[in-house]
């Protein structure tokens, strides 16, 4: 069973998820002779920066996370995109799933600040997999572990990711912000008469450029 690989075949948005959530196409191989009852998989996704160009723009606002682009040869490390879970059914010789990866729009987190200051291209990402492997051997089975080795790289178009968000958030984002600072923000926009919460921090951003 050491053997056994794994190949990303593509990434498309959940047409029909609750939330949002990227389908991963996993190719699954092992050896012909080894039927394989099931495989408890993990997988760790990771975003490599390093493996892209960016823009002007886009290296402005990745400044939060990973400095001044003129130090990004020590800084620009791999991110923890998401960590998943499934099981893969009964095969012989290989297989094909989808891996269901959901997704946030979290601003206070690396992935999501990350992602939200990409204009276009791709995302490059490394899957690294794990598990446990349930095999038929003989009259019986074998409970094997995936090799730690075993990792695939696929990358995720900007495009995918954005059309995703908005099918769930149109138009818009979301920040997480305390208690007291709602609280500021709503006496802020009922004294100044604000309709929405768009002009109340347009108003805010107005005033701190003056």
């Amino acid at each position: 069973m050491s053997e056994i690989g794994f190949e990303c075949r593509g990434v498309r948005a959940d047409p029909y998820g609750a939330f949002p959530t990227l389908l991963f196409r996993l190719a699954i191989t092992a050896p012909e002779q080894d039927a394989v009852h099931a495989i408890a998989l993990r997988c760790q996704i990771r975003i490599e920066p390093q493996r892209r160009r960016y823009a002007p723009a886009e290296s402005e606002l990745l400044a939060d996370l990973f400095g001044d682009p003129s130090r990004w040869g020590e800084t620009l490390r791999p991110l923890v995109f998401a960590n998943v879970s499934t099981l893969v059914p009964r095969f012989t010789g290989g297989t094909e799933i989808d891996l269901p990866v959901p997704c946030g729009y979290d601003l206070e987190v690396a992935a999501g600040k990350y992602f939200a200051a990409l204009d276009d291209g791709e995302v490059p990402l490394l899957l690294l997999f794990s598990g446990t492997v349930f095999a038929r051997d003989g009259e019986g089975f074998t409970v094997r572990q995936v090799p730690w080795d075993r990792e695939a790289r696929q990358g995720l178009p900007v495009e995918v990711w954005r059309e995703m968000l908005d099918r769930y958030f149109p138009g818009g984002g979301w920040l997480r912000l305390g208690t007291g600072t709602l609280r500021a923000l709503q006496r802020f926009k009922s004294e100044r008469a604000l309709p929405t919460w768009d002009e109340a921090m347009e108003a805010l951003l107005k005033e701190a450029r003056g």
